[in-house]
């Protein structure tokens, strides 16, 4: 039965509840600070109900805080999820092309983001993935790299032309940019949104920033082993 449809509550049968039933607070006390105690103290406001409104906004308070926080962790966890599939896929993929294909797809079907940017550095460009001659990309997004490690915020439109192509570069108000840098292997994992909001410069980094470590390890390995059979 819903609130709405409840018979209005008797004052003497609450009364006479509480009466039979001294104890009834007592690992309820959470219950006082939403009760409204009137404290007869004439014109002025009483301490005590000073006291009681400070409580109550305090609980209110915290209320929103610990709301936000399991909402944060729920979050996390789902991104966890995501990373820890997507790592173990890579970790079963035999080509290069094949692990670039799986971070691309998984990034946008599964951790549904709209614009994704896969980009090796180097002087010979491999079957697999987009490969940019390292000058240019420096010259492109050099200051984005120079801080060594994840970054995100509103990006310059250049950079956005280099990282999601010029056609997809209007599209996108904010960009998070991880660097691959790892025995050799240079390069750059970036995703991007339309909101300008959602990738701010205060956004945390750290699962984008695990992704790009775990593909700088593992793609210089898979660049140079043969490509699979076809069967």
């Amino acid at each position: 039965m819903s609130e709405q449809s409840q018979e209005p509550v008797d004052a003497t049968a609450v009364e006479n509840f509480l009466r039979r039933n001294p104890q009834f607070f007592r690992g309820r006390e959470e219950l006082l600070t939403e009760l409204s105690i009137p404290h007869p103290s004439g014109a002025a406001v009483s301490l005590v109900e000073r006291q009681l409104g400070l409580l109550r906004e305090r609980n209110h308070e915290l209320r929103g805080r610990l709301g936000h926080l399991m909402e944060v962790a729920r979050d996390n966890d789902r991104l966890f999820d995501k990373t820890r599939r997507l790592v173990l896929d890579l970790l079963d993929a035999i080509t290069l092309e094949e692990a670039v294909g799986l971070v691309e797809d998984s990034l946008r079907h599964e951790f549904q983001i709209p614009f994704v940017g896969l980009i090796l550095f180097g002087e010979h460009a491999s079957p697999a993935g987009r490969w940019v001659d390292t000058e240019e990309a420096l010259q492109a997004i050099g200051g984005l790299l120079a801080c060594g490690k994840p970054l995100c915020g509103v990006l310059r439109s250049h950079e956005l032309g280099f990282l999601f192509g010029e056609e997809r570069r209007p599209q996108i108000g904010s960009a998070a940019v991880a660097a691959l840098d790892h025995q050799g292997l240079h390069g750059v994992l970036a995703v991007g949104s339309p909101d300008p909001q959602h990738y701010r410069s205060s956004l945390g980094t750290l699962f984008l920033g695990y992704i790009a470590d775990v593909l700088a390890r593992l793609l210089p390995r898979l660049a140079s082993s043969p490509l699979r059979p076809v069967r």
